[in-house]
């Protein structure tokens, strides 16, 4: 099915019966975003919100709220797209197979963007930014948010559209110190292409254009997501995905897309920022206010008949994790080829996905030696840091399984073969004063804090304990103990207050601990061990789930700050223990707040799906 807009795909949703009409008059503030979030958790149908509050607008949402409803909306073309990736990772293989792979040639002509030089402004109406349905979606937002965004940026030296960036940063369209319908904010973070199209603009003295999408063809926001392949431009990839040619014309100086709902475009000028934020993100917290690039509107367009699509973040999972599910299927392989050796990875979508990544790698420098201890994935680690959005990796784990059985989307699996290997002594590797992800707020200040890889290879070297040993249940100054899984305990202490206070409180843990694992063994003349130690605020919580045994150890942990260790040591600038291993999951002062739902908005969206509601029965 080729779309030729986004209301054709939502026609065609609703025929197949993944499509629901909200006919009741909705609040863009905090409601809409409310709708969004029970309907999604109860894995429910795609939105279609005809009635929104203020706006003459309709809006969607959901549209990519699980896989197999992305799959079914590109279920004609997705196939050919994951074989041109692998294609592009292996040539070799359009060489031996022409005739199979002509399929995939021909679906790649629609890769070449259209330039349409006969345009005019008709079929837009040119609007103001009020006019848009200006959604709030978490009660400390800083304002309306557009979520779905396409911001297209051109290469000053090398303009025109094949050289364009097309990412999905977010926008605030009010609030703060903006002037209403003249001034947005752009938020974009680290290693993203608008930053160096910006640099260069910045360098020469001028403003960079920028040109917001919202809306289209689904394939045009997936490509603004899609991590591809070196020299892949995004709107070729829109075309190939969308099976049609991604159409544009250039009005003011500005590339505009003839197939977007709406158009909104405008000018950053070199220095001038404006605070922007708060906004409830995808690690289940808010990003504070900070400044970023202030653009200057320069005009704002809408289809007749326009649909604004939108989505709502917040802790994971949400819309954004079948985002990643869709984006893993067509890639395949593609991280696996950039990084050699690299067999499997896994950004943890419950952990916020740049908090944690699980790796499996290869071992093969010293087969000839007996000796069985990490080297090769050590490189595979380092390589993985240095390359692109891996880079923002905060705890990164990596193996290798001689019997290529482990899988690193088997999380609890996952953990427990490398705690059977990992020499805590040895296998721990930090990165101290480095850039994370811009997010996260567990480090020093903002894109700041640390790293840490956790090597482990060879054969196990300990069972790992099912119980709580006593003197972990005796600990003075800690309480409420309990098994997250083997190997690791959640246990509370008091709150946080400040790293003096903190290095205290580990001081007492270590002397009470020290020895631990010889003396467990000896008493029990058995190897099981305790690993990992979370101290944390609510050990009843994080022990509840793995979900939220990631979430709170991964978000709120800064390696360099918050890992501590039972006999503890540096040896020629080498950081490692003999105990157990502690990570001080803690909320710190300097954290952000938790997205939480508003009890009076969940309760004023009841009568929707109360009987008679347009969401009744979900």
């Amino acid at each position: 099915m080729v779309y030729n807009s986004l209301e054709t795909c939502l026609v065609d949703l609703e025929k197949s019966g993944q499509l629901i009409r909200v006919k009741e008059e909705v609040d863009p503030y905090l409601e809409m975003a409310a709708i969004h979030l029970r309907v999604f958790e109860a894995n429910g149908p795609a939105l279609l919100f005809e009635n929104v509050k203020g706006s003459k607008y309709r809006a969607a949402s959901n549209i990519f709220g699980t896989l197999e409803r992305s799959r079914f909306i590109f279920r004609d073309t997705i196939q050919e797209v994951e074989n041109l990736i692998a294609l592009k990772n292996d040539p070799i293989k359009a060489i031996k197979s022409p005739i199979k792979n002509f399929k995939t040639a021909v679906a790649a002509t629609k890769a070449l963007p259209l330039k349409n030089s006969l345009f005019s402004s008709a079929g837009f109406d040119e609007i103001q930014i009020s006019d848009l349905p200006l959604i709030t979606h978490w009660s400390m937002d800083g304002g309306a948010f557009v979520t779905l965004p396409q911001v297209y940026t051109e290469d000053i030296d090398q303009p025109g559209i094949m050289h364009a960036n097309l990412g999905m940063y977010r926008i605030q369209l009010n609030g703060n110190e903006y002037e209403l319908n003249k001034e947005i904010g752009l938020h974009y973070q680290l290693h993203r292409g608008i930053g160096v199209h910006q640099s260069k603009a910045n360098k020469k003295g001028q403003p960079l254009k920028v040109s917001i999408f919202v809306g289209g063809p689904p394939s045009h926001t997936v490509a603004a997501v899609m991590p591809l392949p070196e020299g892949m431009s995004e709107m070729t990839f829109a075309g190939v995905l969308g099976g049609r040619r991604f159409r544009y014309k250039y009005i003011d100086g500005y590339c505009i897309s003839l197939d977007a709902d709406f158009v909104i475009t405008g000018e950053v000028h070199p220095g001038e920022n404006k605070p922007e934020g708060p906004f409830g993100d995808h690690l289940g917290y808010y990003s504070l206010q900070h400044p970023f690039p202030l653009l200057k509107v320069h005009k704002v367009f809408a289809k007749k008949n326009a649909i604004w699509p939108f989505t709502v973040v917040g802790r994971p999972p949400q819309e954004d994790t079948s985002f990643g599910k869709l984006i893993h299927s067509i890639t395949g392989k593609a991280v696996q080829q950039e990084v050699p050796g690299l067999k499997e990875l896994h950004a943890v979508d419950a952990a916020g996905v740049h908090p944690l990544l699980l790796a499996i790698g290869s071992e093969r420098y010293t087969p000839f030696l007996p000796t069985k201890q990490p080297a090769e994935i050590l490189t595979i680690a380092n390589r993985m840091l240095g390359t692109g959005q891996l880079s923002l990796a905060k705890f990164l784990f990596i193996t290798t399984d001689d019997q290529n059985k482990l899988n690193t989307h088997d999380i609890q699996s996952y953990f427990e073969f490398v705690l059977e290997r990992v020499h805590l002594d040895r296998d721990i590797h930090f990165y101290t004063n480095t850039t994370i992800d811009t997010l996260d707020y567990s480090g020093e200040g903002l894109n700041s804090g640390s790293k840490v890889v956790m090597a482990a290879y060879g054969d196990p070297i300990r069972e790992l304990a099912t119980e709580i040993i006593s003197p972990i249940k005796e600990l003075k100054g800690f309480e409420n103990a309990r098994i997250v899984f083997p190997g690791v305990v959640a246990i509370s202490t008091s709150v946080f207050t400040d790293y003096m206070n903190a290095q205290h409180t580990f001081d007492s843990m270590n002397e009470q601990l020290r020895g631990i694992q010889h003396q467990w063994k000896k008493q029990h003349e058995m190897s099981e061990e305790i690993v990992m130690i979370v101290v944390c605020d609510d050990a009843d919580f994080v022990a509840a789930s793995i979900n939220n045994f990631l979430w709170v150890t991964f978000t709120r942990c800064n390696p360099s700050h918050d890992i501590y260790g039972i006999d503890s040591f540096v040896t020629h600038k080498h950081w490692g223990c003999k105990g157990p291993l502690i990570l001080d999951a803690r909320k710190k002062p300097h954290h952000a707040p938790a997205v939480e739902k508003d009890p009076a908005i969940e309760k004023s969206i009841d009568r929707l799906f109360k009987n008679g509601g347009s969401l009744y029965g979900i």
